[in-house]
């Protein structure tokens, strides 16, 4: 049926949608979370912060993200080349964890950390500017804005690492008969350039780059969003271009004053002579704008 064969044409374009979806969201919970968590322990009291610390927290974000983006990756790139096989067994995701085994998931795991670390090295600081710029009048920067800031980011980013990202899909790729093989990053750099010439490793830019800047952009926005709707204070700065947090009632309670017109004086008449009352031996007060009495023992009502 016609149906039918659109929606396999449709499905034959997303192999390796399954482990995407379960790997990004620890990967981006864990990058996200590490960058902010750095940048925090640099950024001074008026809310400047170094640029090398900038860069500083978005390399450990890429760094401390690979151990789930490592095995993420590995598992999509066979899935999405399995396709290109037409003898064998059907390839599946557990047949090739079956295949690698846990060791086997980090095969390419420094070509991973070659192209993460830059990456996130360079995303947060263009993305944290990109927000300077286009805030409005007040500091603030809104959910278009957000997006905006993050795809701009995105491109510098992506296609600065395309190099890494090119060694590290050819060592994550199961090689066929005739292919070359590599042993490692370095093997597979000089390979690369002897065989193909310097432009093999800038092919699909353009592609990463249509990829990773919307896909950045609208990770961003929804997290800082959702900072911004369900924010709590652990004792942190919010991201710049927040909105203010709201005062907290008891800031706007008036002083402990004993001229003040209302819950004050309702309560010393309430509460004048307790210090005497139901036996207790209590000390007596007065409000702190006047003398302070001393206390004196008064005998217990028989």
């Amino acid at each position: 049926m016609p149906s039918t064969s659109i929606l396999l044409t449709i499905l034959s374009i997303y192999p390796g949608l399954i482990p995407q979806l379960i790997g990004v969201a620890p990967e981006k919970a864990i990058k996200l979370t590490v960058n902010d968590f750095v940048r925090d322990k640099f950024t001074k009291r008026d809310g400047s912060i170094p640029l090398f610390a900038e860069i500083l927290a978005g390399g450990c974000a890429g760094g401390s993200q690979v151990i789930f983006t490592n095995p993420l990756e590995i598992v999509k790139i066979r899935l999405q080349v399995a396709g290109e096989i037409t003898t064998g067994p059907r390839v599946s995701a557990l047949n090739v964890l079956r295949d690698l085994g846990l060791f086997g998931l980090y095969k390419g795991a420094k070509a991973c950390f070659l192209r993460d670390i830059p990456f996130s090295a360079i995303y947060f600081p263009v993305y944290a500017h990109c927000k300077l710029l286009l805030a409005d009048e007040n500091g603030r920067v809104g959910g278009a804005n957000l997006l905006a800031a993050g795809a701009m980011a995105g491109v510098p980013a992506a296609s600065l690492v395309t190099p890494a990202d090119v060694i590290k899909t050819r060592l994550q790729v199961a090689a066929r008969a005739g292919q070359t093989t590599y042993s490692g990053v370095i093997d597979c750099f000089r390979k690369i350039l002897r065989e193909e010439g310097p432009s093999a490793f800038w092919k699909g830019t353009a592609a990463r780059v249509f990829r990773s800047s919307p896909q950045f952009g609208v990770t961003l926005v929804t997290y800082e969003l959702l900072q911004r709707w369900f924010y709590v204070d652990f004792g942190g700065l919010k991201p710049s271009g927040s909105e203010p947090t709201p005062k907290s009632r008891i800031a706007d309670l008036p002083p402990a004053n004993p001229d003040h017109i209302g819950g004050y004086r309702l309560a010393t008449a309430t509460f004048a002579g307790i210090e005497n009352k139901f036996g207790l031996y209590l000390p007596k007060f007065k409000s702190p704008s006047g003398p302070v009495a001393q206390s004196k023992p008064v005998a217990a009502a028989q």
